[in-house]
């Protein structure tokens, strides 16, 4: 498995911000339904892995081209979102997947067949933070699980599945 991590800069006495982006975000199931195509292929070529993908709006590919991983950082005060019900089924994501046209400044959290999408439902103004990038050329090259991932970013005390 070929990574390459994206994270902080070379040569200073302290790593720059790592950027952040205020998205909507929401979840889904890889079932005909709710994707296009093929459920178990994400846009990008990658298998729709539910422990490691996340889609993002098309207005967003410049930002989160497919291969980032981000972090979502939840907050207080989320109003009806159901994030603090499924936190610990996010940790870090790759954005391997693009969402339908209709819908901007989103990402799209990707949940196994047995967890309902609809428990988190609808967050407004989260906080995405940008941690590094992979090379997701070959489809092969993304991550199988979560504690691969965490490892390969450097996390200490992300939740593992």
């Amino acid at each position: 498995m070929a990574f390459f991590i994206l994270t902080g800069s070379a040569g200073h006495a302290s790593a720059p911000a790592l950027p952040t982006l205020e998205v909507a975000l929401t979840a889904y199931n890889a079932v005909p339904h709710q994707t296009d195509g093929d459920p178990g292929v994400t846009a990008s070529g990658a298998v729709a892995n539910p422990a490691v993908v996340a889609a993002r709006s098309r207005d967003l590919a410049r930002e989160l081209p497919f291969g980032t991983i981000i972090a979502v950082e939840p907050r207080e005060g989320q109003g009806n979102c159901g994030l603090d019900k499924v936190a610990s089924k996010i940790g870090y994501r790759v954005i391997a997947d693009t969402m339908n046209a209709r819908i901007t400044n989103t990402v799209d959290i990707l949940f196994d067949k047995e967890s309902n999408a609809r428990t988190l439902g609808f967050c407004e103004e989260v906080t995405i933070r940008i941690v590094g990038k992979i090379d997701l050329s070959k489809p092969s090259y993304l991550p199988r699980s979560q504690a691969v991932l965490a490892a390969a970013v450097g996390a200490s005390g992300l939740a593992l599945k």
